[in-house]
């Protein structure tokens, strides 16, 4: 099938929309006629090269929605006509992660940014006679895809395909963050650091989980007006403008949780965040950073004596399987504010502007929406 796709053809280049080729669906695949993409910072990490691939091309994109349109053989619980929410982690089931209900750390990760499918090795997507890498095995900025159905979610039809694309990283990552890995407990403060669309989330998860205190800090003074209107209640520009009015406000007991949600994590944001947390509290980084990057500013001594915690996690420690569908039933009872997380929709021609808009704060999260022209 012939059709259009953004392409990244090297480090610090821009999106090229342009003509691709994608496979039909083997064994264990479906094609998908795509909705909505969601676009995520951490493809902006390819552009950069704090996420190295192996080599170029690659088609970006990894959070999206929408419609089966043909199922190749071996699929199972998928047909012709489902909605679906793209997963950017595959969970086969069956590996030791996953059997031990760590989904989100399932062994087919491992070839995520190796461009090869998971059914036989090979490639989907081909750009101007190349073979092409999608992001996480996915490639969300095309209109289509061919995907291996162990990243496949089948949602409500109901849903709107925009909200439905935010469900695939973002507000899961950003929400378990918060609920599961954090595990925010009732009456407890909690400082959330960057207020994207995984920032977002983490409030929103916060705010649920019945947290009495909840500090935002972002330098765009637009995403703290956010913030506050998402349920934080308080906002600071920096974490050392925050340090005094957060002794302040607890006591000098600190935040007993902190979660690390900016866009381009730095290692000296570890000693910032820690010295917003209590002792024995636990912070939580859910931020990306350059992979080659292993500078990390942390007070030994601190850390120790004053017995705090630092837990990574990856898509907030859960399962797209069970989280996909309960975060969704959330929205539809109310629970969950994902519409006004959508700050502004784009065309697919309009990709690099709605990174422009991301890196200069204007987004919570931007939405590539595809019509028929895209097709």
């Amino acid at each position: 099938m012939k059709t259009k796709g953004a392409i990244l053809w090297g480090v610090n280049e821009p999106w090229s929309v342009e003509e691709i080729e994608i496979g039909d669906p083997r064994r264990g695949e479906v094609q998908i006629r795509m909705e909505a993409a969601g676009m995520c910072h951490s493809d902006h990490h390819l552009v950069t090269g704090a996420t190295p691939l192996p080599s170029f091309p690659a088609m970006g994109g990894h959070e999206g929605s929408g419609v089966i349109t043909a199922v190749g053989p071996e699929v199972h619980d998928l047909e012709i006509g489902d909605h679906v929410v793209l997963s950017f982690i595959p969970a086969c089931g069956t590996c030791p992660a996953c059997s031990a209900g760590h989904q989100n750390l399932c062994d087919l990760g491992m070839g995520l940014l190796s461009g090869l499918a998971i059914s036989d090795g090979t490639y989907r997507i081909q750009a101007r006679g190349q073979n092409v890498i999608p992001m996480c095995l996915l490639g969300t900025f095309s209109p289509f895809m061919t995907v291996h159905e162990s990243s496949v979610v089948k949602i409500d039809k109901d849903i709107p395909f925009e909200v439905a694309a935010l469900v695939g990283c973002g507000v899961p990552t950003g929400w378990g963050s918060a609920t599961r890995v954090a595990d925010v407990q009732p009456g407890e403060s909690v400082v959330i650091m960057g207020i994207g669309g995984v920032g977002m989330s983490a409030l929103q998860g916060a705010v649920a989980s019945g947290a009495r205190q909840i500090f935002a800090i972002d330098p765009v003074p637009w995403k703290r007006e956010q913030a506050l209107k998402f349920g934080a209640t308080h906002a600071f520009e920096s974490a050392a403008a925050a340090i005094e009015p957060i002794i302040a406000l607890t006591d000098g007991r600190m935040a007993q949780k902190s979660i690390i949600t900016v866009g381009e994590m730095r290692g000296e944001y570890i000693e910032e965040a820690l010295l917003l947390t209590s002792k024995a509290g636990r912070c939580v980084l859910t931020a990306m950073g350059h992979m080659a990057d292993m500078d990390v500013k942390l007070n030994m001594f601190l850390f120790s004596m004053l017995q705090k915690d630092l837990q990574g996690t990856i898509f907030g420690g859960g399962n797209a399987r069970t989280d996909v569908p309960n975060l969704l039933a959330m929205y539809k009872s109310g629970h969950l504010n994902l519409d006004d997380m959508i700050t502004t929709t784009y065309s697919l021609e309009e990709v690099n502007d709605g990174y422009r808009d991301m890196l200069d704060g204007k987004n919570i999260r931007g939405v590539i929406r595809y019509t028929d022209a895209d097709r």
